[in-house]
């Protein structure tokens, strides 16, 4: 628990000369605790802060978390794309055990049900290929882990029970038995968890992408097969495939071939976990039929070939 000492500490730390106003928990968080400070500058002016302090899953998987995502963030910005800026990172909160970052706060909301779906689509598209696009050499990521190794310990490591309502056992006889997967594409940028809970929009346009913690080298395939199921349970199918098909209109140099592949991996990372989401029975059970729907659509193009 980070008292009120410790937060003016990271504000002071991020702000020389900055005062504490207040602390604010954002809720939604999955993978970190994120905590809006408010504070009044040396000038009197007015600002807001945003603090992540990574969990512990992330902490496992990398002890320079803090210090990658703000390394990451200083790139992106540098390059344009639409990232809270980063401010500072700690290898403690304020003296806490916990890693954590600061960025500014960018005014704007997750939008699931945008007033022009058609639209809403496009912008997705058109970021994620910005994202893809980026020269991730010139900007000095090459720190970032391949995705190929997440991918190979999620197949490695099978469940004893395997969660069959989402075909699980399915899904991994089919994805083990063309590992590794033959890539065509060059390695890109991947934000790792891109879906319409990780993008902020005001007035109609996207603000920002968030929560770069997953973020990885490899086939923009993975990027685009998650966002897709994502969007399938956001939005319908119609809206998945309107995404699908200005992405692939956006990258004609992209080979799409394994993407029915790439879906089944994505449809593997909710199984044995969707039960554990706290999600209304209704909601749940939408997207397990939607999921469904998306699995048999693998399949049966793979089988296809």
């Amino acid at each position: 628990m980070v008292t009120q000492d410790q937060w003016e500490q990271i504000a002071c730390l991020t702000e020389p000369g900055a005062r504490l106003l207040r602390s604010v928990e954002l809720k939604g968080g999955v993978s970190a605790q994120v905590t809006m400070l408010e504070i009044e500058q040396a000038d009197g002016s007015m600002k807001k802060l945003v603090v992540r302090q990574h969990g512990a899953a992330d902490r496992t998987r990398n002890q320079n978390i803090a210090r990658d995502e703000y390394k990451l963030l200083q790139g992106l910005t540098e390059a344009g794309l639409p990232v809270p800026q980063a401010y500072a990172y700690g290898d403690s909160g304020g003296g806490s055990a916990v890693p954590y970052i600061v960025t500014d706060f960018v005014e704007g909301q997750v939008e699931l049900a945008p007033r022009d779906v058609h639209d809403a689509m496009h912008q997705l598209a058109n970021v994620l290929t910005d994202i893809h696009q980026a020269d991730w050499k010139r900007r000095s990521l090459v720190f970032l882990p391949e995705q190929t190794d997440w991918c190979s310990a999620k197949l490695e490591n099978r469940p004893a029970e395997p969660d069959e309502s989402l075909c699980e056992s399915r899904i991994r006889e089919v994805l083990e038995s063309a590992w590794p997967l033959r890539q065509a594409n060059r390695d890109v940028l991947l934000h790792g968890d891109f879906w319409p809970g990780n993008v902020l929009w005001s007035q109609g346009r996207i603000a920002a992408v968030i929560d770069w913690e997953d973020a990885a080298l490899g086939d923009p395939l993975f990027d685009l097969a998650n966002a897709r199921l994502e969007i399938l349970w956001a939005y319908g199918k119609e809206a998945m495939e309107e995404f699908t098909q200005h992405y692939i209109s956006r990258n004609p140099q992209t080979d799409f071939s394994g993407l029915s592949h790439w879906d089944l991996f994505a449809a593997l990372k909710p199984a044995s976990g969707l039960s554990d989401w706290g999600l209304e029975p209704e909601t749940e059970q939408n997207m397990r039929q939607r999921h469904r729907w998306f699995t048999d659509q693998a399949f049966a193009r793979i089988e296809a070939r």
